[in-house]
C-alpha cells in the first residue's frame, strides 16, 4: 500500500513538510545523476537554438547584401552605357561583380541556411531527450516504479542522445555564452540544486516543500 506522508513536527507543534526528494538514498543518487543529464540536455539544446538563430541571422545578411551588390552592379552597368566616357563606371561596376561573386562563392562553399537546418533539428531530438529525462524524474518519485526499470530508462536516454551527439552539428563558445544568458545561468555545464530548480516545475523542485511518497507492506 502506497501512503503520503508529511515531515516531522516542527518546534511549534505544527506538522512541517520535508522537501520533495525520495526517502531511499539510492534514489537520491540515482535523482542527483538525472539531474544533471536533464540539466546538461537543457543546456545543449538551447545552444544549438542560439546557433540556429546565429546562423538565420547571417543568412538574411549575406542575401541583403547580395540584393544590394546586385541592384549596384546593374546600376554601374546601366551608367557604362549612358556615359561611356567615364572611368569611374567602369572600375566600380567591375568590383562590385567580383565582391559579389565572392559571396555567392562563400554562400555555396558554407550554406548558413543548410547550417541553420541542422541545429534546428539537432535542438529539436534533444528537446525530446530533455523531456524524457523530466518525466523520468517526475516518475523516481513513484516508489510504485522499481530502480531497475528507472535505470533501464536512463540507459536507453543515454543510448538514444549518443546517436544524436554523433551526428549533430558542432557548436560554439558564443552560442554556448547566449545559452547561459538565456537560462540565467554563468557555470560552464555545473549545476546545483538551484540552478537546475530555476527550469524545472515546481513540484520537481528539491527546495519544494511537498509531501514525501512512502511505500509500505501490504496489511
Amino acid at each position: 500500500m502506497t501512503t503520503i506522508i508529511n515531515g516531522p513536527e516542527g518546534r511549534n507543534g505544527k506538522t512541517c513538510l520535508d522537501p520533495s526528494i525520495p526517502a531511499d538514498p539510492e534514489r537520491v543518487a540515482f535523482e542527483s545523476q538525472v539531474r544533471e543529464s536533464f540539466g546538461r540536455c537543457a543546456y545543449t539544446h538551447k545552444t544549438h537554438e542560439k546557433m540556429a538563430e546565429g546562423y538565420a541571422a547571417r543568412l538574411t545578411h549575406i542575401k541583403l547584401g547580395q540584393i544590394v551588390l546586385s541592384a549596384l552592379t546593374t546600376g554601374g552597368a546601366v551608367g557604362v552605357i549612358f556615359d561611356r566616357n567615364s572611368v569611374f563606371y567602369p572600375y566600380a561596376t567591375a568590383l562590385l561583380a567580383i565582391s559579389l561573386l565572392i559571396l555567392n562563392s562563400y554562400v555555396k562553399d558554407i550554406d548558413p541556411g543548410e547550417a541553420a537546418q541542422k541545429h534546428r533539428e539537432a535542438a529539436s531530438d534533444i528537446w525530446n531527450i530533455r523531456e524524457a529525462y523530466l518525466s523520468l524524474l517526475a516518475d523516481i518519485r513513484d516508489a510504485s516504479i522499481s530502480l531497475a526499470e528507472l535505470r533501464r530508462r536512463r540507459d536507453e536516454l543515454q543510448a538514444q542522445l549518443h546517436k544524436i551527439y554523433r551526428i549533430a552539428p558542432h557548436t560554439d563558445a558564443r552560442a554556448y555564452g547566449k545559452a547561459q544568458d538565456a537560462l540565467k545561468n554563468k557555470e560552464d555545464l555545473t549545476f546545483t540544486d538551484a540552478e537546475i530548480d530555476a527550469f524545472l516545475p515546481a513540484p520537481l523542485k528539491r527546495g519544494a516543500n511537498t509531501d514525501l511518497i512512502k511505500s509500505e507492506p501490504n496489511s
